[in-house]
Protein backbone atom coordinates (compact mmCIF):
# COMPACT_ATOMS: atom_id res chain seq x y z
CA UNK A 1 0.00 0.00 0.00
CA UNK A 2 2.77 2.41 1.02
CA UNK A 3 4.43 1.38 -2.42
CA UNK A 4 1.03 2.39 -4.50
CA UNK A 5 0.82 5.55 -2.67
CA UNK A 6 4.24 6.60 -3.63
CA UNK A 7 3.35 5.59 -6.93
CA UNK A 8 0.38 7.66 -7.16
CA UNK A 9 2.40 10.60 -5.50
CA UNK A 10 4.85 10.64 -8.11
CA UNK A 11 2.52 10.31 -10.90
CA UNK A 12 0.41 13.52 -9.79
CA UNK A 13 3.83 15.31 -9.17
CA UNK A 14 5.20 14.11 -13.08
CA UNK A 15 1.74 14.79 -14.25
CA UNK A 16 1.06 18.62 -12.86
CA UNK A 17 3.78 20.81 -14.38
CA UNK A 18 1.95 24.49 -14.57
CA UNK A 19 2.42 25.23 -10.90
CA UNK A 20 5.07 28.03 -9.94
CA UNK A 21 7.45 25.43 -8.07
CA UNK A 22 6.95 23.48 -11.36
CA UNK A 23 7.65 26.08 -14.01
CA UNK A 24 10.46 27.02 -11.99
CA UNK A 25 12.08 23.56 -11.89
CA UNK A 26 11.21 22.90 -15.64
CA UNK A 27 13.37 26.52 -16.13
CA UNK A 28 16.19 25.11 -14.53
CA UNK A 29 16.25 21.20 -16.25
CA UNK A 30 15.11 22.52 -19.65
CA UNK A 31 17.29 25.13 -20.34
CA UNK A 32 15.89 25.10 -24.13
CA UNK A 33 13.50 27.82 -23.64
CA UNK A 34 13.28 30.29 -26.88
CA UNK A 35 13.83 33.90 -26.83
CA UNK A 36 12.08 36.38 -28.92
CA UNK A 37 14.10 38.06 -31.72
CA UNK A 38 15.56 41.62 -31.72
CA UNK A 39 13.28 44.44 -31.29
CA UNK A 40 13.70 45.25 -34.93
CA UNK A 41 11.52 46.65 -37.53
CA UNK A 42 9.79 43.66 -39.67
CA UNK A 43 9.69 44.26 -43.56
CA UNK A 44 8.02 40.51 -43.55
CA UNK A 45 7.60 37.09 -42.32
CA UNK A 46 10.24 35.43 -44.60
CA UNK A 47 12.74 37.71 -42.12
CA UNK A 48 11.40 36.36 -39.26
CA UNK A 49 12.55 33.10 -37.70
CA UNK A 50 10.50 30.14 -35.97
CA UNK A 51 9.98 31.53 -32.25
CA UNK A 52 8.50 27.84 -31.39
CA UNK A 53 7.19 24.88 -32.88
CA UNK A 54 3.94 22.84 -31.80
CA UNK A 55 1.58 20.27 -32.60
CA UNK A 56 -1.90 20.42 -32.85
CA UNK A 57 -4.66 18.02 -33.92
CA UNK A 58 -3.31 15.73 -30.89
CA UNK A 59 -7.03 14.88 -29.13
CA UNK A 60 -10.26 14.02 -30.53
CA UNK A 61 -12.46 17.31 -28.93
CA UNK A 62 -11.70 20.20 -26.75
CA UNK A 63 -13.30 18.04 -23.99
CA UNK A 64 -10.00 16.07 -23.50
CA UNK A 65 -8.30 19.12 -24.54
CA UNK A 66 -9.57 20.48 -21.53
CA UNK A 67 -8.68 17.77 -19.31
CA UNK A 68 -5.45 17.57 -20.03
CA UNK A 69 -5.37 21.18 -19.18
CA UNK A 70 -6.61 20.37 -15.90
CA UNK A 71 -4.20 17.38 -15.46
CA UNK A 72 -1.32 19.19 -15.77
CA UNK A 73 -2.24 21.78 -13.09
CA UNK A 74 -2.59 24.31 -15.92
CA UNK A 75 -5.63 27.41 -14.99
CA UNK A 76 -8.07 28.31 -17.28
CA UNK A 77 -9.92 31.60 -16.83
CA UNK A 78 -13.58 31.88 -17.20
CA UNK A 79 -14.04 33.16 -19.94
CA UNK A 80 -11.03 30.96 -21.40
CA UNK A 81 -13.09 28.04 -20.14
CA UNK A 82 -16.09 29.79 -21.73
CA UNK A 83 -14.96 29.31 -25.79
CA UNK A 84 -13.18 26.40 -25.18
CA UNK A 85 -16.38 24.57 -24.64
CA UNK A 86 -18.03 26.57 -27.77
CA UNK A 87 -18.88 25.32 -31.08
CA UNK A 88 -16.58 27.68 -32.72
CA UNK A 89 -13.58 26.34 -30.95
CA UNK A 90 -12.54 24.05 -33.60
CA UNK A 91 -10.08 21.39 -33.22
CA UNK A 92 -7.79 19.84 -36.09
CA UNK A 93 -9.04 16.73 -37.23
CA UNK A 94 -5.13 15.96 -38.51
CA UNK A 95 -1.79 16.08 -36.32
CA UNK A 96 -0.20 19.32 -37.46
CA UNK A 97 3.28 21.13 -36.63
CA UNK A 98 2.57 24.23 -36.55
CA UNK A 99 5.04 27.32 -36.40
CA UNK A 100 4.67 30.19 -34.34
CA UNK A 101 6.33 33.58 -34.09
CA UNK A 102 6.40 36.00 -31.49
CA UNK A 103 6.45 39.62 -32.34
CA UNK A 104 4.89 42.56 -31.07
CA UNK A 105 2.85 45.61 -32.64
CA UNK A 106 5.73 47.95 -32.55
CA UNK A 107 7.62 45.38 -34.44
CA UNK A 108 4.91 45.58 -37.23
CA UNK A 109 5.61 49.20 -37.20
CA UNK A 110 3.15 51.07 -34.73
CA UNK A 111 4.72 53.82 -32.87
CA UNK A 112 1.64 55.00 -30.78
CA UNK A 113 1.48 54.17 -27.47
CA UNK A 114 -1.71 51.71 -28.31
CA UNK A 115 -3.10 50.43 -31.67
CA UNK A 116 -6.27 48.77 -32.26
CA UNK A 117 -6.13 44.73 -32.55
CA UNK A 118 -7.90 44.68 -36.02
CA UNK A 119 -5.24 47.47 -37.13
CA UNK A 120 -2.33 44.49 -35.61
CA UNK A 121 -4.10 41.37 -37.17
CA UNK A 122 -4.74 43.74 -40.40
CA UNK A 123 -0.69 45.09 -40.72
CA UNK A 124 0.51 41.01 -39.60
CA UNK A 125 -1.07 39.59 -42.17
CA UNK A 126 0.24 41.87 -44.66
CA UNK A 127 3.69 40.51 -44.01
CA UNK A 128 2.74 37.59 -44.79
CA UNK A 129 1.95 36.24 -41.04
CA UNK A 130 -0.92 33.79 -40.50
CA UNK A 131 -3.87 34.05 -37.91
CA UNK A 132 -3.46 30.97 -35.63
CA UNK A 133 -6.18 28.46 -35.00
CA UNK A 134 -8.73 28.39 -31.73
CA UNK A 135 -6.63 25.37 -30.94
CA UNK A 136 -2.65 27.05 -30.94
CA UNK A 137 -3.58 28.84 -27.76
CA UNK A 138 -4.29 25.91 -25.46
CA UNK A 139 -1.82 23.28 -27.11
CA UNK A 140 1.15 26.12 -26.42
CA UNK A 141 0.12 26.40 -22.89
CA UNK A 142 0.54 23.08 -22.76
CA UNK A 143 3.77 22.70 -24.70
CA UNK A 144 5.49 25.53 -23.17
CA UNK A 145 6.00 24.75 -19.43
CA UNK A 146 9.26 26.85 -18.89
CA UNK A 147 7.60 30.18 -20.02
CA UNK A 148 8.83 33.38 -17.69
CA UNK A 149 7.27 35.02 -15.37
CA UNK A 150 5.52 37.87 -16.52
CA UNK A 151 5.25 37.33 -19.91
CA UNK A 152 1.85 37.34 -21.33
CA UNK A 153 1.34 36.52 -25.21
CA UNK A 154 -2.24 37.35 -27.34
CA UNK A 155 -2.64 34.56 -29.55
CA UNK A 156 -3.62 35.93 -32.67
CA UNK A 157 -6.90 34.87 -33.75
CA UNK A 158 -10.34 35.22 -34.94
CA UNK A 159 -12.67 35.54 -31.95
CA UNK A 160 -14.67 33.59 -30.46
CA UNK A 161 -17.97 34.75 -28.66
CA UNK A 162 -18.69 33.78 -24.99
CA UNK A 163 -22.48 32.87 -23.86
CA UNK A 164 -23.55 36.06 -23.63
CA UNK A 165 -22.24 37.33 -27.24
CA UNK A 166 -18.80 38.71 -25.64
CA UNK A 167 -15.92 38.08 -28.36
CA UNK A 168 -12.89 36.68 -26.91
CA UNK A 169 -9.21 35.95 -28.10
CA UNK A 170 -6.87 33.74 -25.48
CA UNK A 171 -3.71 34.88 -23.62
CA UNK A 172 -1.00 32.08 -22.44
CA UNK A 173 0.55 33.93 -19.72
CA UNK A 174 3.05 33.51 -16.51
CA UNK A 175 1.78 36.01 -13.67
CA UNK A 176 4.14 34.17 -11.74
CA UNK A 177 1.37 32.33 -9.27
CA UNK A 178 1.60 29.11 -12.06
CA UNK A 179 0.95 28.63 -16.02
CA UNK A 180 -2.59 29.87 -17.12
CA UNK A 181 -4.27 30.50 -19.78
CA UNK A 182 -6.87 33.62 -19.50
CA UNK A 183 -8.80 36.04 -22.15
CA UNK A 184 -8.09 38.68 -24.27
CA UNK A 185 -10.55 41.41 -25.41
CA UNK A 186 -11.23 40.30 -28.92
CA UNK A 187 -13.30 43.37 -30.14
CA UNK A 188 -11.43 44.69 -33.33
CA UNK A 189 -11.39 48.03 -32.14
CA UNK A 190 -9.41 46.79 -28.45
CA UNK A 191 -6.79 49.23 -27.65
CA UNK A 192 -3.44 47.06 -27.62
CA UNK A 193 -0.19 48.44 -26.11
CA UNK A 194 2.09 48.64 -28.61
CA UNK A 195 4.89 47.00 -26.07
CA UNK A 196 2.58 43.81 -26.10
CA UNK A 197 3.26 40.02 -27.38
CA UNK A 198 1.27 38.59 -30.01
CA UNK A 199 1.60 35.19 -31.31
CA UNK A 200 0.97 34.33 -34.88
CA UNK A 201 1.89 31.68 -37.03
CA UNK A 202 4.60 32.09 -39.67
CA UNK A 203 3.41 30.30 -43.07
CA UNK A 204 5.65 26.93 -44.23
CA UNK A 205 8.70 28.41 -46.91
CA UNK A 206 7.13 27.67 -50.02
CA UNK A 207 8.57 24.42 -51.95
CA UNK A 208 10.69 25.42 -55.48
CA UNK A 209 8.64 25.51 -58.10
CA UNK A 210 8.55 22.64 -60.69
CA UNK A 211 10.03 25.15 -63.66
CA UNK A 212 13.20 25.19 -61.28
CA UNK A 213 13.44 21.81 -60.34
CA UNK A 214 13.42 21.08 -63.93
CA UNK A 215 15.87 23.58 -64.85
CA UNK A 216 18.54 21.91 -62.41
CA UNK A 217 17.53 18.17 -63.26
CA UNK A 218 18.47 19.21 -66.74
CA UNK A 219 22.11 19.89 -65.64
CA UNK A 220 22.67 17.18 -63.50
CA UNK A 221 24.18 13.87 -65.09
CA UNK A 222 22.25 10.91 -66.48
Amino acid sequence: MLWAACVIAFASTASAQCSARDVLHNQLQLKTRSTPAPQQPIMSARDVATWKAITIGTFADSLKLRNELDSRGCSVGSQAAEILARPAFKISSQRTNVELVNISPAQLGFTSDTVALANVYARAQQLGFELAAAEVGPQLRIQYFDQPIGEFLIVGMESIKTWSGEPIILNVANGGAGLILISQDGRAEADIPVQSRFIFVRPPQPAASREFIETIAAFLPL
